[in-house]
């Protein structure tokens, strides 16, 4: 991955790359794409105008959001999450 991303958000969004969850489960059994859960954390790789954000959110903080928001972004092999800064529920410390 780049160093810095080539995606702006606008306004008060914020871009963010999903943590993908285990591919086991606890008790050692391979768990297949569609039996996987969405994720629900992730990084801040990109911020859009700061006077327009309510929060300090800032580029890589960890974050917890629900499990269906954003818009879905393939970028150079990765996938993200575009979504407004009121989605993120709590910054992971």
């Amino acid at each position: 991955m780049a160093d810095k991303i080539n995606i702006e958000p606008l306004g008060a969004r914020v871009l963010v790359l999903p943590i993908e969850g285990e591919s086991q489960s606890p008790g050692g059994v391979l768990l297949p794409e569609t039996a996987k859960e969405k994720p629900q954390q992730g990084t801040i790789e990109a911020i859009g105008d700061p006077d327009e954000m309510e929060t300090d959110l800032k580029v890589g903080d960890r974050v917890l959001f629900p499990k269906y928001t954003g818009t879905e972004i393939k970028y150079e092999g990765n996938t993200y999450l575009l979504m407004n800064e009121d989605d993120v529920l709590a910054r992971i410390k």
